[in-house]
């Protein structure tokens, strides 16, 4: 799935994502989503969604897009493909609305996504 939010700030965008996500204070942080511990990637930190699939965070001119990732060895559901587009929506409205100006996903896989193991 490729989720974008459309933005004039597309790299300050992710790094106020990434800055909620790593804060110490609780008011306003963002306590759903990790970072891999190298960086570049996201899930989902609850027991029951937690790697269960991964987001890849692109920049663009006029956008922050994120690509689903599988994790190692596994293919990523439709249920979860569903869980990981919706809840990743609703953190952005609920924490950065006045962000960007909309947001927009795939149905289906685009080429940058990889949900199947090959």
């Amino acid at each position: 799935m490729a989720l974008d939010f459309m933005t004039d700030d597309p790299a300050g965008l992710l790094d106020l994502f990434n800055e909620r996500i790593e804060q110490k204070e609780e008011k306003g942080k963002i306590k759903t989503w990790v970072r891999s511990a190298d960086k570049e990637y996201y899930t989902h930190k609850s027991d029951e969604w937690g790697k269960a699939a991964w987001f890849k965070p692109i920049i663009k001119d006029d956008r922050l897009t994120f690509n689903i990732i599988k994790p190692k060895n596994k293919n990523v559901s439709t249920v979860a493909y569903g869980y990981y587009h919706g809840h990743l929506t609703e953190t952005f409205l609920n924490h950065f609305d006045t962000e960007f100006t909309a947001a927009t996903s795939t149905a289906f896989p685009t080429s940058k996504d990889m949900v199947r193991k090959k």
